[in-house]
C-alpha cells in the first residue's frame, strides 16, 4: 500500500513536469527531487540504494555531456536523472531506450505538426489551456525546442509497466 502511495507522489510529479514543460519549457527543480527521493527509498527497500546511485550518477554524467553540447536541456538532465534512480537499476538501459524512443516519436509529431497546422493569426484567446496551445503552435512553426520532459515521462512509464526487459 505505502509503495503504491509513493509511486501516486512521483506520477503526479512526473504529469506535472511534462505539463509545465509543455506550457514553459521549463522543469521544477522540486520535481527531480521528489522523483529521485522516492526511487531511492524504493531501490534501499528493495536491496538495491548503492546500484541505483551509481546508475543514476551514470546517466547524470551521460545527460551533463549531452547539456554541455548543447542538445538537452538542464531540467531534462535533472528529470532523466532522477527517473533513473526511480527504477530498477537493472531497467535503466531500458528507460534510456524508452525515452529515446518517445523522444523521436515526439520529434516526429512536431514536423508533421509543422505542416499541418496553419500559422496562428488569431488574437490572445482566454483561458490558460488556449494560450498554452497558441504559444506551442507558435513554437512548432518556429522549430523551437521539444518539451522533452514528455518524452522522459513516456519512457519511465513504458519502462515501469513493461512486463518483460527488453535486454
Amino acid at each position: 500500500m505505502l509503495h503504491s502511495i509513493v509511486l501516486f507522489a512521483a506520477a503526479t510529479a512526473l504529469l506535472f513536469a511534462a505539463a509545465h514543460d509543455v506550457a514553459v519549457r521549463t522543469v521544477p527543480n522540486l520535481v527531480p527531487l521528489i522523483v529521485a527521493a522516492v526511487g531511492l527509498g524504493s531501490n534501499a527497500l528493495d536491496g538495491h540504494f548503492i546500484s541505483a546511485l551509481f546508475s543514476g550518477g551514470a546517466v547524470f554524467a551521460g545527460t551533463w555531456y549531452c547539456w554541455r553540447r548543447g542538445w538537452i536541456g538542464g531540467g531534462d538532465v535533472k528529470l532523466l536523472s532522477a527517473c533513473a534512480l526511480l527504477v530498477p537499476p537493472a531497467l535503466v538501459p531500458e528507460l534510456i531506450l524508452c525515452t529515446a524512443l518517445a523522444g523521436g516519436v515526439l520529434a516526429l509529431c512536431y514536423v508533421f505538426l509543422a505542416r499541418l497546422l496553419p500559422v496562428e493569426t488569431t488574437p490572445r484567446p482566454a483561458g490558460l489551456p488556449r494560450r498554452v496551445w497558441r504559444v506551442e503552435r507558435r513554437r512548432i512553426h518556429r522549430g523551437l525546442s521539444l518539451p522533452y520532459a514528455c518524452a522522459i515521462v513516456a519512457g519511465v512509464s513504458l519502462t515501469l509497466i513493461s512486463p518483460v526487459p527488453f535486454g
